[in-house]
């Protein structure tokens, strides 16, 4: 295909995407079940649901790749920005079919965007003056907004503590890598904890770990990638002997070997080890008579983490082990939380990690409420960086619309119309929170409309929890400037993008890989269906 049908044709394969996700936006969304290879997935994250829908379409794939990358740069808003790319492109669709020029369309909608992205710092409230205490709720106002829309929505108030607590704990840099979040089954929603520290699940152990002591104060830490095991040294030679007395001395060498590594870490004066590598059975009864406890195929998530809170060094060798590579906690413990064993470091001099500790009835909600808390900390670590806050609830995007609808009316040409299509796909935000709260969105948009146009009021958004509309900024409900401006610049880009693509060109070396995939996709339909009988 070519010309104005494969541009109407990549426009349709993209709506149909958008509206998978259209109705789980906002407080009152509905989440999609997912099923796939992996299992069964229940959430309404749009990232998450993108990722694990099975796309086929290159222009809905371009589209789907929008909301990974609001995803990674932002953490939330994913929906939003999938959804306002799918109205602009519904806009365009009309404007193609009327006959108007895609070069036309896409600069009328640059002309909008530059006019929206103007209105928002205009709109934006400066948080810089602001003291320590009130820029603290602030974050958890907006960590609250985030969490609104998920499935611990009822607990907002007790996660939105939990993860401004840990991302305060971050470095200037704020990685949210370094924030990490373990899954334990049992116990209610509410038994979640956040440790001051590194926590993992104990590693394989071998015997003798019983004996090992489990809490140590002031406690010293070595970690290596060094494996402590008793095997024979792998060397590419070929040795002869002419009697017995020759042999030992080889089996001598090897237990010397381990032996020299195992006193190298104990002379260095660490009552803590770590390895990536195993730590065998011999090395495990050798620290535990000496008091010293260890743990071995420790995953390199958390050594980074256990690094950077103590100030360890990785070691690629226990031979020469000094001082300074040895790393410190307040209290180091292995401790029982619900039916798994956990290694805690507590009171590191470098508070620079932090892990939240999920707890839950089942192992799906307790997925889908760690995909939660990554989104709020995303926007928390944002917001922590950015200068500025908007309403939120749908109240800035009407008042985007209004302004460049205002705007657009001053424009002559076919420019214009572009531009004020532009302004009504901005109020697809606050229309469709309003459908998916089960309210009259028509009589919605009229209200918004009065306080916005009539009014001049910019912070009256949707009140999704007892209808009508409401003063977003007044009641809370907050969101960082660059969550919205990330929004615009990257829908209104996907959408341009789409447009500008007229003509279709397959590679004929890739036709059988496509015949290839697709006889893989019948033969996974065919097998899910026998399953299901």
């Amino acid at each position: 295909m070519k010309g104005k049908e494969q541009i109407i044709s990549n426009i349709e394969a993209c709506l149909a995407v958008v509206e998978v996700i259209r109705t789980t936006l906002g407080p009152r969304g509905m989440d999609k079940m997912i099923i796939g290879d992996n299992g069964t997935t229940i959430s309404n994250d749009g990232a998450t649901i993108i990722k694990l829908l099975s796309i086929e379409h290159p222009a809905a794939k371009s589209l789907a790749d929008v909301a990974k990358s609001q995803d990674n740069e932002i953490g939330d808003g994913t929906t939003s920005v999938m959804i306002f790319a799918g109205e602009l492109l519904k806009e365009a669709k009309q404007f193609i079919n009327d006959g108007i020029s895609p070069q036309i369309i896409i600069n009328g909608y640059w002309k909008a965007l530059q006019l929206a992205r103007k209105r928002l710092e205009e709109c934006a409230i400066t948080i810089n003056d602001k003291s320590e205490d009130e820029k603290r709720n602030l974050l958890l106002r907006c960590a609250q907004t985030s969490l609104n829309s998920k499935l611990i929505a009822n607990y907002k108030e007790f996660f939105s503590k939990m993860v401004v607590e840990a991302v305060e704990k971050l470095e200037g840099y704020k990685d949210k890598d370094l924030i990490g979040i373990k899954h334990v089954t049992g116990g209610s929603i509410t038994d979640s904890l956040l440790i001051d520290g590194v926590a993992f699940k104990k590693s394989f152990s071998y015997a003798g770990f019983e004996q090992q002591p489990k809490k140590f104060e002031n406690a010293k830490i070595i970690i290596l990638n060094v494996e402590l095991e008793l095997k024979s040294e792998k060397e590419n030679s070929e040795l002869r002997i002419s009697n017995p007395e020759d042999f030992q001395s080889f089996v001598d060498a090897e237990w010397k070997i381990i032996n020299k590594k195992l006193e190298n870490i104990i002379n260095s004066g660490a009552n803590v080890v770590l390895s990536k590598l195993p730590i065998g059975d011999l090395a495990t009864q050798y620290f535990a008579d000496r008091n010293v406890f260890c743990a071995g195929r420790v995953t390199s998530e958390d050594i980074e983490r256990v690094s950077k809170a103590t100030g360890a060094s990785l070691l690629q060798t226990c031979n020469d082990i000094s001082e300074k590579s040895l790393g410190t906690c307040g209290v180091f413990e292995e401790k029982q939380i619900g039916a798994e064993r956990f290694n805690l470091f507590q009171n590191c001099p470098n508070s620079k990690t932090a892990t939240i500790i999920l707890r839950g009835g089942a192992e799906q909600f307790i997925e889908e409420a760690e995909r939660s808390l990554n989104d709020a900390i995303m926007v928390v670590r944002r917001a922590s960086k950015a200068a500025s806050i908007v309403s939120g609830g749908g109240a800035i995007e009407m008042e985007l619309s209004k302004y460049v609808r205002d705007e657009g009316m001053k424009i002559s040409g076919k420019e214009q119309i572009i531009i004020l299509g532009f302004a009504r796909a901005l109020e697809v935000i606050p229309k469709t929170l309003a459908q998916n709260s089960a309210l009259d969105a028509i009589e919605i948009m009229n209200k918004l409309r009065q306080k916005h146009y009539k009014e001049d009021d910019c912070k009256f958004g949707v009140n999704c929890f007892e209808g009508g509309i409401i003063d977003t900024y007044v009641n809370f409900v907050w969101e960082p400037t660059i969550l919205k401006d990330n929004i615009l610049n990257s829908a209104t880009e996907a959408a341009c993008t789409i447009i500008s693509v007229d003509q279709t060109v397959k590679n004929p070396k890739s036709e059988q890989a496509i015949q290839d995939q697709k006889k893989k996709q019948m033969q996974r339909a065919n097998k899910l269906k026998a399953a299901k009988k």
